[in-house]
């Protein structure tokens, strides 16, 4: 098993730093960063010093090197646009993005899972039907279209829920959250929703698959040979064996559902770390981009680290064939 960490440990850190790497090439190579820092009117001199503050009359290994050693420490520099720390920036961020991720993620599993049991065991209903060519319609659609449709909707015509902004939040030893005010909680419908719908209908489909194809195998027959009911054999038996896959599938989506929030965001203009992004691609605030980038890459390796590592503690065939393997290229 340890011999199995290390190599996904490694597999990690390699990526890790093939990120670093662009990252620091788009930081270094994308614009000075003296000339994107100071204004028109400093002087050579100015110019000069700050060069030398940041390292940039260094050699480039040097530079990388100092760069991978200040990210891995979570130090991004200083924002261009905000004249902030990058680290702190993201810090005020990432509460609102991590909400809206969380209550996506919740609704994609409350909803998903529901629709795609009942999608398998009622396949040849007039209503699973219909449910699976909405899947094709959620799987479809941009995410920005379908804010935007809900803005129109909800906001304008009926005036439901607020069409931008995150409401009120409240604080809790650092940490922000608007689940525990009623404006917060109206403003986090639509966005959440948004985010949620092509999750939903993966989900959906996902559980669909798992449980047609499960309900064929031989020990469900056994089950019902046992005179079980229906309702045990769906749930107690066949949706059980369905959602290891699903866990699966959800913990990978939850990297996506971050790194792509940034369209939901910028539609409903929440402040997360995704509208920031956007924000610093629109101003060139390279320093942003760059930890952007590393830290939404990070949270991909290492969600996939934990999946496959839950994998290996759960089958240890995965783990044995994958050490072969080393041991076969080597």
């Amino acid at each position: 098993m340890l011999v199995f960490v290390a190599k996904r440990l490694m597999n990690a850190v390699g990526v890790m730093l093939t990120v670093a790497l662009l990252a620091f090439v788009i930081f270094r190579f994308v614009g000075d960063p003296v000339e994107l820092m100071l204004n028109e009117q400093a002087s050579q001199a100015q110019r000069d010093e700050l060069r030398e503050r940041l390292g940039l009359n260094r050699n480039l290994i040097v530079q990388f090197a100092t760069f991978v050693g200040n990210a891995a420490r979570g130090d991004f520099g200083i924002s261009y646009r905000n004249q902030q720390e990058v680290f702190t920036l993201i810090a005020e961020r990432l509460p609102a993005t991590f909400e809206l991720v969380l209550v996506a993620t919740i609704l994609s599993l409350a909803v998903g899972i529901p629709l795609g049991v009942y999608t398998a065991i009622r396949r040849d209903t007039v209503i699973a039907r219909a449910l699976e060519f909405v899947s094709v319609l959620g799987v479809s659609l941009p995410s920005f279209a379908l804010g935007i449709l809900f803005i129109l909707l909800f906001s304008v015509t009926l005036q439901w829920l607020p069409a931008f902004g995150r409401g009120d939040v409240v604080e809790i030893g650092g940490w922000t959250t608007g689940l525990l005010t009623p404006s917060g909680r109206r403003a986090l419908i639509m966005p959440a929703v948004t985010l949620s719908l092509f999750q939903i209908t993966l989900v959906m489909r996902l559980v669909r698959a798992e449980m047609l194809e499960t309900m064929r195998t031989e020990f469900i027959r056994f089950a019902r040979a046992r005179g079980l009911s229906d309702r045990t054999v769906h749930f107690r038996y066949a949706l059980r064996n369905c959602l290891m896959p699903v866990i699966t599938v959800t913990g990978l989506q939850i990297g996506n559902l971050i790194a792509f929030a940034l369209v939901t965001e910028t539609v409903f203009q929440w402040p997360g770390m995704g509208l920031l992004f956007v924000q610093a691609v629109t101003f060139v605030d390279i320093p942003v981009m760059a930890a952007y980038l590393m830290m939404v890459s990070f949270i991909f390796v290492a969600l996939n680290m934990i999946v496959d590592l839950a994998y290996a503690f759960v089958d240890p065939r995965l783990r044995e064939d994958a050490i072969a393997g080393g041991a076969h290229g080597g």
